[in-house]
């Protein structure tokens, strides 16, 4: 006979609810027709933390990709009409990546599909319980033991 592993079950978890908040937010993002996949939204969220255009090779090492796989979604993206590739004004040779305004516009819809897909996902919790899963959440993104409750 084993005996149950709870490390186990609650890695389990943890991957059952990722599976569930890729599927959530995937289907937020489809019933608002913005015209970006889950990949690209992030890409566009990534692209905003920036004070200046990055070049893609700082992009796949943001994303922790490889820079063929960034080389991809710029190609939609800038389809799309939400990026523009610009040349670098010191280095003729390298491209950077930059917003237009219509990714701009993109990533306000985007914050509404995130929030509208959390709201969705957290709807079973009371506001006490959400504070407290912030707080467990926290802790593992940091690495550090969460304050005792």
């Amino acid at each position: 006979m084993t005996t149950p592993d709870p490390d186990g079950l609650l890695a389990e978890q943890l991957l059952r609810l990722t599976r569930r908040v890729h599927r959530i937010q995937k289907r937020h993002l489809e019933q608002r027709d913005l015209g970006v996949t889950p990949a690209q939204s992030r890409l566009l969220r990534t692209l905003a933390h920036y004070p200046s255009p990055p070049r893609m090779a700082d992009l796949a090492e943001r994303l922790e990709v490889v820079p063929r796989a960034v080389t991809t979604l710029v190609d939609g993206l800038e389809a799309g009409g939400k990026v523009r590739r610009v040349p670098d004004p010191a280095n003729r040779r390298v491209t950077r990546i930059e917003l237009t305004d219509e990714g701009r516009a993109t990533l306000l819809e985007l914050r509404g599909v995130r929030r509208s897909a959390a709201e969705e996902i957290l709807a079973p919790l009371t506001e006490k319980e959400r504070q407290l899963l912030g707080v467990l959440l926290d802790s593992l993104i940091d690495g550090e033991a969460a304050p005792r409750c």
